[in-house]
């Protein structure tokens, strides 16, 4: 695998994947804030990374829902853009990081667990309802012009063409 290989994120991203990442994210975040076992921190921040990084490839979590997870489950996969969720994943690193940072660093670990029950609230939304909160931000950063279009040409209509775009045996 080359370092380009390495570093990139699947673009399209299978939804069924995202959202069982996300369920994942919902499970663990949950346990940290009842049991404040902080080695789940570390796991949830380094997942985030990882994904943001590499997609999957690095993501013990997101090697279980591309690979393991997604393959079973006897649903119509739908496919999106890969930049927003890619973004998304961004904003749940910039939480896990904030709050390890908060919980580890500064000793805050209130503040910590109010970093997270907002990634519990938004990881719930994508899992369960299927709405993106962070590809809604990206949205609205591109329609307001913050984000050039170029970075997301299939972003313009982001649930247009989903599932005869997408090749076969490519997942989030």
């Amino acid at each position: 695998m080359t370092r380009s290989e390495l570093f990139s994120f699947p673009n399209p991203v299978n939804e069924t994947s995202a959202r069982v990442v996300a369920g994942g994210v919902v499970a663990m975040t949950a346990l940290f804030l009842l049991t404040g076992w902080s080695w789940v921190l570390v796991v949830l921040t380094y997942g985030f990374v990882a994904r943001v990084l590499t997609g999957p490839t690095l993501s013990p979590l997101g090697r279980l829902a591309t690979q393991v997870i997604t393959p079973r489950l006897d649903v119509e996969h739908r496919f999106c853009a890969g930049p927003p969720k890619r973004f998304a994943q961004g904003i749940g690193a910039t939480f896990t990081l904030t709050a390890s940072v908060l919980w580890f660093g500064l000793g805050l670990a209130g503040a910590a667990q109010v970093v997270l029950a907002m990634l519990l609230v938004a990881a719930s939304l994508e899992a369960f309802a299927g709405f993106c909160l962070g590809c809604t931000i990206f949205s609205f950063l591109m329609r307001a012009g913050i984000v050039p279009e170029e970075v997301c040409e299939r972003c313009n209509d982001l649930w247009a063409g989903r599932e005869d775009e997408a090749p076969v045996g490519v997942s989030a």
